[in-house]
């Protein structure tokens, strides 16, 4: 089995989940509240390790009580931490999540320590990343290390995934070194200017995204994914279930895609069996906590 390693963000969620999602300057009573493990970064190393993917992942909390507990947790998911730095000034990031009954979500993130996570760490965990056969990252940390982190993995030989969320225009030089893109529908209209609405939107917006990149994936939520792969399209249907909360659908499709690749799979197999990951995931509330077990989708 090949071996995954993940570099990003690690938050603590905060969620509360309420009738409907607020107006600007309005208060509403009577939300549920919990409090998660977070971070795209941290869910897709769950996710990876959940699917029965080896990874290990580099991130960077704070020398606080969150960063503590999330270290706790990596180790107990069976996800490699010897690259779990700390920062001694920031805090570790938290995010704020209000959900509605539709499972739509709004959230808001403090970075912290994410954002301090340097070239310099990426260099110390070089090893580590030049080991990696596939290389998965998000964009919840600074530009310059998923840049400086993909250059490393390329020059050897590692093939490098990018989430690129949240949603921000990408240097194309990176664009050039990625393996694999997997943008949302926000995403890929920003990267395009292209409204991305179906499956002959997303086609063409995964045309002009892969200018750059040889394999782009669009996901279309609930419609399911849009491959392009050279110039083959494929177009995977999602999973019929209803939704009560979407935070780390994506996250958990870009884990289970690393793992079916590990694996092996063609990059359409890998991507069905991302789809039905994140179709369990809508269906359960909170990040980590709603990321399934491979068993489950046997």
């Amino acid at each position: 089995m090949k071996k995954i390693v993940v570099i990003g963000s690690s938050n603590t969620d905060m969620v509360i989940k309420a009738d409907r999602l607020p107006v600007p300057g309005e208060t509403i009573i009577g939300g549920q509240f919990m409090m998660n493990p977070g971070g795209k970064g941290a869910n897709q190393a769950v996710a990876v390790a959940r699917m029965g993917g080896i990874v290990s992942f580099i991130t960077k909390t704070g020398n606080d009580l969150f960063g503590k507990q999330s270290i706790e947790l990596y180790n107990t998911e069976g996800i490699g931490t010897d690259y779990v730095f700390s920062d001694m000034r920031a805090p570790s990031g938290v995010a704020l999540i209000s959900v509605d009954t539709f499972g739509e979500n709004c959230i808001l993130v403090a970075p912290g320590a994410n954002a301090t996570l340097s070239v310099n760490d990426i260099e110390k965990a070089r090893k580590e990343i030049e080991s990696a056969d596939l290389l998965l990252m998000q964009l919840e940390i600074p530009m310059k290390t998923v840049e400086y982190a993909t250059q490393i993995a390329v020059a050897k030989g590692v093939k490098v995934i990018l989430n690129p969320a949240p949603a921000q225009a990408l240097p194309g030089e990176l664009l050039k070194n990625l393996y694999i893109i997997t943008p949302n529908k926000s995403e890929a209209e920003l990267l395009t200017g292209i409204k991305v609405t179906d499956w002959s939107s997303a086609r063409n917006a995964a045309d002009i995204i892969s200018q750059g990149v040889n394999t782009v994936i669009i996901t279309l939520g609930s419609q399911g994914a849009l491959v392009k792969e050279g110039d083959s399209f494929y177009e995977i249907a999602a999973e019929k279930v209803t939704a009560v909360d979407t935070t780390a659908a994506g996250d958990t499709f870009c884990g289970a895609l690393c793992v079916g690749l590990s694996e092996g799979m063609t990059v359409v197999e890998a991507v069905k069996l991302a789809c039905k990951a994140a179709a369990i995931t809508v269906t359960r509330m909170g990040a980590q906590s709603s990321i399934p077990y491979r068993k489950e989708i046997l």
